[in-house]
């Protein structure tokens, strides 16, 4: 049986989550072919060069990012995500790194951020817009809390448009990663199943010209782009606009 994001796309990221928090780091290679952690530095990478004191990180899951925010730029981090169970395994993480003062872990949803304008000198975000309602809507409220000048980057996964590559992403989103997930049991197998299906769907609604439009109509400006592994990753950044 396919698995579909419902109505409610936040209640469904919770659900889909809460079981994987103690594998989930692993799960992220084995979903990005093993290509999530050098996704990872070159959206940080556009961070660090903004000097940040401040910086929100949004759907920070298990605080893999937070944790490489606060190590490589020395900002003040907070990390926010939808769901307890992430949070608990990320404060755990956090721990380990002895990063306790430098990194925060709250629970809140991107769509309704818990602070003030102009709050982070910038702000990430990671395989989120496929778990909202209304991505150009959460892109507004996330530019929302970033000061004039800031820098707001992204990391989503993608569909590679090369049609020899589109072929093969297909063929491991469709058939390799489901039967891999079943090995490590049933909630992973819900990820498998769900994760090719939900890319392809978002891409069809939301291609990514119509992201870095939504990004700019959020008043962000010097949008960019950059297709990873091929295209099956996305970083994106830009600034806020008013610097």
């Amino acid at each position: 049986m396919q698995l579909r994001a419902p109505a409610n796309p936040n209640r469904f990221a919770r659900e889909l989550f809460t079981g994987l928090p103690r594998r989930y780091d692993l799960l992220a290679e084995v979903l990005s072919f093993g290509q999530n952690g050098r996704w990872r530095r070159a959206m940080v990478d556009q961070v660090v060069t903004a000097a940040p004191r401040g910086v929100l990180d949004v759907a920070a899951g298990t605080a893999g990012v937070s944790i490489q925010l606060a190590r490589r730029t020395g900002a003040a981090v907070v990390g926010l995500d939808l769901t307890e169970a992430m949070l608990r395994r990320g404060q755990d993480n956090v721990a380990r790194a002895g990063l306790d003062g430098r990194v925060a872990l709250v629970v809140g949803r991107a769509e309704e951020l818990p602070y003030p304008d102009e709050s982070f000198d910038a702000l990430t975000f990671t395989y989120l817009l496929r778990y909202v309602a209304d991505p150009a809507a959460t892109v507004r409220e996330l530019a929302r809390v970033v000061k004039p000048g800031g820098v707001v980057a992204s990391l989503e996964f993608c569909v590679p448009r090369s049609p020899f590559w589109h072929a093969s992403w297909w063929l491991y989103t469709r058939a390799v990663l489901p039967a891999a997930s079943a090995v490590a049991g049933r909630d992973w197998l819900a990820v498998g199943r769900f994760l090719g299906p939900s890319i392809s769907g978002h891409y069809r609604r939301y291609p990514v010209w119509w992201t870095v439009r939504a990004w700019r109509d959020a008043g962000l400006v010097g949008v960019s782009a950059r297709e990873m592994s091929l295209g099956g990753g996305l970083v994106m950044w830009g600034t806020k606009a008013g610097g």
